[in-house]
C-alpha cells in the first residue's frame, strides 16, 4: 500500500509513492495509517496528513489536504464484462484547501474524490483506457471512461454527469478525438464533441505506460478544461518498466 502525491510545477515539483508493509499499516472506522502518514474523516471533510520522501531526489514531502465533499454520491459502476473491477466516485464535486510545509505551498480549490477497486490485476482486464473528467458551469462534474479490454471484447463506455449534491445521469457520448501523442508515443484519446477545440493544454505526468493531461475539450454543449489520463496495460507488465518501478516506487518493510 502506499500513499501517492504529485505536486506539479516549476517551483517545487514533488513525487512520491512508497510501498508500505503490512507491519506499517493500520485502519479503523475513521482513519487509515500509511507508514508515517494518515487519512482520516472528522466529521466533514477528509483530511490526509501527509509526512514522506519524494524520489527520485530525496526531498521531504510534510504537509495536509482536506477534501470538503459537497455531496457524497453512492454511484459504482463494473468496468469490465466480469464485474470484477469497479469505479465510483466518492465525492465528485468537492472543494480542497492544501497547506504544505515541505515545499512551502497552500492554495484552495475544487477537488474530485473517486474510488477503484479490483479483484484480479489489471492486466487480466485490460489493454487501454483513457479517462477524463471536467468541471461544467452549473458546478457538476462529467467523467468520461473509454475502456479497451484485453481479451477482445466490446468496448466499455462510461459517461455520468454528477451534480453537487451526489445526483447522477448518463449523457450521450460525443466522438473520439486524437491528441498529440506523449513523448513516450502513447496515443491519447479524448471524447469532444468538436476537433478545434480538442487540445493537450499541458502534460503533467509523462511515463512509458501512463500520461496525465490537462486537455481542452467540448461537452455537453460547452468548453471545459479536463484532467485526463491514459493507460497502457502492455507496457505496465513488460519487463523493462517492471525493472524501472522500484525507482519510483521504493518499497518499505
Amino acid at each position: 500500500m502506499a500513499l501517492n502525491v504529485a505536486l506539479y510545477g516549476r517551483s517545487a515539483p514533488r513525487w512520491t509513492m512508497t510501498e508500505r508493509g503490512r507491519g506499517q499499516m493500520s485502519r479503523s472506522a475513521h482513519e487509515f495509517v500509511i507508514g508515517p502518514s494518515r487519512v482520516h474523516w472528522d466529521g466533514q471533510s477528509l483530511c490526509i496528513d501527509i509526512e514522506e520522501m519524494a524520489v527520485p531526489w530525496p526531498r521531504r514531502v510534510r504537509g495536509r489536504v482536506r477534501v470538503h465533499p459537497q455531496g457524497l454520491c453512492r454511484f459504482v459502476a463494473p468496468l469490465d464484462a466480469a464485474g470484477r473491477h469497479r469505479w465510483g466516485p466518492i465525492a465528485p464535486c468537492a472543494r480542497i484547501e492544501v497547506d504544505f510545509e515541505q515545499p512551502g505551498l497552500r492554495w484552495s480549490g475544487h477537488a474530485y474524490l473517486d474510488s477503484n477497486e479490483g479483484d484480479e490485476p489489471v492486466d487480466r482486464a485490460f489493454h487501454t483506457w483513457d479517462w477524463s473528467r471536467a468541471g461544467l458551469r452549473d458546478g457538476s462534474t462529467a467523467v468520461v471512461y473509454d475502456l479497451r479490454p484485453a481479451h477482445g471484447e466490446a468496448e466499455r463506455l462510461i459517461a455520468q454527469r454528477f451534480a453537487a449534491d451526489g445526483r447522477h445521469e448518463p449523457f450521450e457520448l460525443p466522438p473520439r478525438r486524437m491528441l498529440s501523442r506523449s513523448r513516450w508515443g502513447l496515443k491519447r484519446m479524448q471524447r469532444s464533441e468538436s476537433v478545434p477545440a480538442t487540445r493537450v493544454r499541458q502534460t503533467l505526468e509523462d511515463t512509458p505506460f501512463y500520461v496525465r493531461s490537462v486537455v481542452d475539450a467540448q461537452l455537453l454543449g460547452e468548453p471545459v478544461v479536463a484532467m485526463h489520463e491514459t493507460l497502457h496495460v502492455p507496457r505496465l507488465v513488460s519487463l523493462p518498466v517492471q525493472v524501472m518501478l522500484p525507482f519510483r516506487m521504493p518499497r518499505r518493510a
